[in-house]
């Protein structure tokens, strides 16, 4: 039962971040996609502004990894 808990909850330290990220990519996304029809120079800054979000992945990753070692 106890690897059974620690496995739920490095899935919910994962899939939590990942549907945030999905949610806010996609609004940056369609944002940027339309700022850079108007404003081509824009186009890195909005690479940026998209990529921000994936560290909060990662950061899921790191705290499942801790959980699934440190039990």
């Amino acid at each position: 039962m106890e690897k059974a808990l620690v496995a739920l909850a490095a899935a919910i330290a994962i899939a939590i971040p990942a549907i945030a990220t999905a949610w806010a990519q996609s609004k940056i996304g369609s944002a940027g996609a339309g700022a850079m029809a108007e404003k081509p120079e824009l186009s890195g800054s909005i690479l940026i502004m998209v990529a921000i979000p994936e560290t909060i992945v990662l950061l899921g990753f790191v705290i499942a990894y801790l959980i699934i070692s440190f039990r």
